[in-house]
């Protein structure tokens, strides 16, 4: 039977290949799409029974009358309810870890196979008695609830933060079985806070008095960076944050300091030429009353300026375990910037030189950049650096 339908379908497929001649290819694709949509049938025969029904329902949404998409509905949907139900059984009556939970998710299955059929008129007169388990899954969410709520109490118990971590997560399953179950809110975020490792960036401040310079730009970003969570149980604290909040014990530290920096080294440049230009006209005669362009050389002397200021720096970053201070992790980031400025004048006959020779002589020798712009450029990269390192150190966490 399979095999004669396949060659039915090939047959149509040939068909509609020779009428429209290949000249549409999109509507070439419409028609196998069409021949291959799915009544799920293929499912069903691999006991795949859940999503089977699913598949008949949606064919018989677009197509009511589809003969295979019906059959394959009444067939798959007894059988999966009858394999729900029996693996309900066989819970109630185990002593399997999170059993309720279990039970809710059949359940859950079973209501959202009654929810497709009721929402299909033609499947729904198909199967007019489907029944739906909204009690019986409010029963079991409560017993489920109270199962994860009790584990959760149990691993917040143990102290340390893998057991923190667990306990979070029951809590986070009770909170979707039975919102605001007992104290839950409370402990799910007591739960967070001991699963979470608490880590203090503290960088030292950058000394020099005579060029006004304030690193708080930095840390700032940085602090910004992280905020958007590295890792869901890891949070950073800046120095200010860490005392409004009385954080007395962070787990580790990450410390940042510049080994070296050096802001506003000046190099200027100066270059003088000569520059001729042939072929100019540089005057006019007179011959037999006749006017004629002379033609002759011109001259400039040409001077060019260029003021070049480098700013660069390297940062150490450890990473230390508040504890026993020993270092965990420790890189060196380097960061440049080059400032450059570039300007003429010149003397003599201005023919003599070229469109950019003539704009660059426009230029005048323009303010050096402050300090502060300088350092927070080369400061970029090794923030671009600092914050790549410390996002791959806590991914694991």
């Amino acid at each position: 039977m399979f095999q004669l339908n396949m060659i039915n379908n090939f047959s149509v497929l040939g068909y509609y290949l020779k009428k429209l001649k290949m000249k549409n290819l999109a509507m070439i694709f419409g028609v196998f799409l069409l021949l291959g949509c799915s009544s799920g049938k293929k499912q069903f025969e691999q006991g795949n029974y859940e999503a089977a029904v699913n598949k008949a329902v949606n064919r018989l949404r677009d197509s009511p009358g589809n003969r295979k998409a019906k059959e394959t509905l009444k067939k798959a949907y007894p059988l999966a309810s009858k394999v729900h139900m029996t693996r309900i059984k066989q819970l109630k009556n185990s002593n399997e870890d999170f059993k309720w939970d279990h039970i809710t998710t059949s359940y859950a299955s079973l209501n959202g196979l009654y929810d497709q059929i009721t929402r299909c008129p033609a499947c729904l007169s198909l199967l007019p008695k489907v029944k739906n388990y909204r009690s019986e899954y409010n029963n079991a969410a409560k017993l489920a609830a109270e199962e994860r709520y009790q584990a959760g109490l149990e691993d917040l118990s143990q102290g340390d933060r893998i057991s923190a971590k667990s306990a979070f997560h029951h809590f986070q399953r009770v909170q979707s079985l039975q919102r605001n179950y007992k104290d839950t809110p409370q402990k799910l975020e007591e739960a967070r806070f001991n699963a979470t490792l608490h880590v203090l960036l503290d960088q030292i401040p950058v000394h020099s008095r005579t060029l006004g310079l304030s690193h708080e730009f930095f840390q700032n970003r940085l602090q910004e960076e992280l905020d958007r969570r590295v890792n869901e149980f890891v949070r950073f604290y800046s120095p200010v944050e860490a005392s409004r909040l009385s954080l007395q014990e962070p787990d580790q530290i990450v410390v940042l300091q510049f080994d070296d920096f050096v802001v506003g080294q000046v190099y200027q440049k100066e270059a003088t030429e000569t520059i001729q230009r042939d072929s100019v006209i540089v005057g006019t005669t007179t011959v037999n009353d006749e006017s004629y362009d002379v033609y002759g050389t011109v001259e400039a002397k040409f001077t060019t300026y260029a003021k070049y200021i480098d700013s660069r720096g390297l940062l150490d970053m450890k990473i230390y375990d508040a504890r026993t201070n020993r270092v965990l992790f420790q890189r060196k980031m380097p960061g440049e910037f080059n400032w450059v400025s570039e300007w003429a004048n010149y003397q003599g006959d201005k023919r003599a030189l070229s469109k950019e020779q003539l704009k660059l002589s426009t230029l005048k020798a323009p303010p050096s950049p402050a300090p502060q712009f300088l350092f927070e450029q080369f400061c970029g990269p090794i923030y671009t650096q600092a914050v790549d390192q410390i996002r791959n150190f806590y991914r694991g966490f």
